[in-house]
């Protein structure tokens, strides 16, 4: 189903096939989605771009919704993602855009903006901030920091595992994951969710009372529907890559961000507690400031759109990216 606003072609890169829904006139942006979400997670910022006099382009990204999902867990490595998203902007007909990623499209826009400086105009995090490259190898690290208790990334490791734990109810993981993805969810326990006690990731996160207010039945219904098409594996193959990724991006390991540049997080955002927003600011040569938004979790682009679309307005058009 593509964004209101947008029609859907199809972007080939190395045999991989990727849906994404474009629409509008103007400077691009390219919107990058994260785990486990969609282009419909989208849905909000593009209607709203589009309206302002920009050109969207959002890609189900690859192991996602309509596009391919490669079978081999190093195909989804930064420079396979990062690869990706420069083809959507070739198939613009563009030499640069804004990029803009949450949660892990984050992480991919951060480092696309290290590894192609020259195609990227501006870049936008929101939810995972730049980060500095880690002293060694990030699951490495993680096992160290972690060896005691439970931490999801360490947990996604061995192909299979979660795997079936999230497609076996697809309903409830997706339930669970964007009604409780934040600090102050009912029902949550730091503590019971750390707990070196055997159980999975969603075994862990509270079940929720009610829906939250900025997620309707309908749209559950459509992530659920997805996700019990494709699984998740190529989203959890993306971190499968994370040590992979350390290396590969040894060369830019003391490189800056030197486009504009700008975070939005919610202030209830777990990701927060162990991804400060300042922490990768010496490599930020241009950055317009930190927006947090004061009581959103995770989600904060569907959470907080208005919000959201107006510190993202307000950048771009700060940084003079805006239509002639």
């Amino acid at each position: 189903m593509a964004i209101e606003g947008t029609k859907t072609r199809t972007v080939t890169r190395d045999g991989v096939e990727l849906a994404v829904d474009v629409g509008g006139d103007g400077p691009p942006v390219v919107l990058a989605h994260g785990f486990p979400e969609l282009a419909f997670s989208w849905r909000h910022q593009a209607p709203a771009l589009i309206a302002a006099g920009y050109r969207v382009a959002v890609p189900d990204q690859r192991g996602y919704g309509r596009s391919d999902r490669p079978t081999a867990i190093e195909d989804y490595d930064i420079v396979q993602l990062t690869g990706d998203l420069l083809a959507v902007l070739d198939s613009l007909g563009e030499d640069k855009a804004i990029f803009v990623g949450h949660d892990w499209g984050a992480l991919l826009v951060w480092q696309l903006a290290l590894l192609a400086p020259e195609r990227v105009s501006a870049v936008v995090g929101m939810s995972v901030p730049f980060l500095p490259r880690a002293p060694m190898p990030t699951i490495t690290l993680l096992r160290q920091i972690y060896a005691d208790a439970f931490f999801y990334m360490v947990y996604f490791q061995e192909p299979g595992i979660a795997d079936a734990e999230l497609a076996a109810d697809p309903r409830r993981t997706m339930r669970r994951l964007l009604a409780g993805t934040r600090t102050d969810a009912d029902g949550a326990d730091p503590s019971a969710f750390s707990a070196n006690d055997g159980r999975g990731f969603i075994e862990r996160l509270p079940e929720p009372k009610a829906l939250p207010g900025w997620l309707s039945e309908d749209e559950l219904d459509f992530y659920v529907a997805e996700f019990t098409r494709t699984g998740f594996t190529g989203g959890l193959n993306w971190y499968r890559n994370l040590d992979r990724n350390w290396h590969l991006s040894e060369g830019v390991a003391e490189a800056h961000v030197t486009c504009p540049s700008l975070f939005i997080a919610g202030t209830l955002d777990p990701v927060l507690t162990f991804a400060p927003p300042d922490a990768g600011l010496a490599q930020l040569d241009d950055h317009r400031g930190n927006v947090l938004v004061d009581g959103a979790g995770h989600w904060v682009q569907q959470e907080r759109s208005a919000e959201v679309n107006a510190a993202l307005l307000g950048f771009l058009r700060d940084v003079g990216e805006r239509k002639a």
